[in-house]
């Protein structure tokens, strides 16, 4: 299939899985990511987060994310509740490729809403725009998220040492995952099969 527009690799459209539904991530969203961020939500992002954990200061933040260029940005909403967020934090048309990124805060960590968020992201990327490759840059530090990553059945490549200097000084060694496009079916059915054995978990 021949590659999207260069213009459609930067829309955000709403992508509405099983549990999970992808819209454009907008200040109407600040008050929801507000509600249930830690400060270990935001400690690993490349970019830092918010001043504070406040409404005004998301709001802020979701500017911030929203002007910078070559990314999308989408909030990720489950059972009514925005659980986070996931971009296209590098888009690339003329390569061929894409990065994405996720945050979710505590809440919805371990729900549904990483595997289907990713799976409607790179469904997008392969079937949709005709993306070659996507990769995923995670902080070393981040042992949660590198197991996720590691789950979704993407091939690690390496450690990018201090590749990334945060809003806190903080020099961090990045580590580069990336999924082909030859390899998307059989992460499609890995991602499948989890969301087969899954069932949303209600919030208390």
């Amino acid at each position: 299939m021949p590659p999207a527009p260069s213009a459609d690799w930067l829309l955000a459209p709403t992508l509405t899985g099983r549990f999970v539904e992808l819209e454009a991530l907008s200040l109407d969203h600040a008050p929801g990511l507000a509600q249930h961020a830690t400060a270990e939500t935001v400690g690993y992002l490349s970019r830092g987060g918010p001043a504070a954990n406040t409404p005004p200061e998301w709001a802020a933040y979701i500017e911030r994310l929203n002007a910078l260029p070559n990314r999308v940005n989408f909030a990720v909403l489950l059972s009514d509740q925005v659980a986070g967020r996931i971009s296209y934090s590098e888009v690339r048309p003329a390569d061929l490729w894409l990065e994405i990124g996720t945050m979710l805060t505590p809440p919805f960590q371990g729900t549904a809403a990483n595997p289907e968020a990713k799976l409607l992201l790179l469904e997008r990327a392969f079937t949709v725009l005709g993306a070659n490759r996507v990769h995923f840059k995670v902080d070393e530090r981040n042992t949660r998220s590198l197991r996720a990553v590691e789950k979704l059945g993407a091939v690690r490549e390496g450690t990018l040492r201090q590749f990334q200097v945060r809003p806190d000084g903080y020099a961090r060694d990045s580590v580069m995952f990336s999924i082909l496009g030859r390899e998307w079916p059989e992460v499609r059915a890995r991602l499948t099969q989890r969301l087969d054995a899954l069932t949303a978990q209600p919030l208390s």
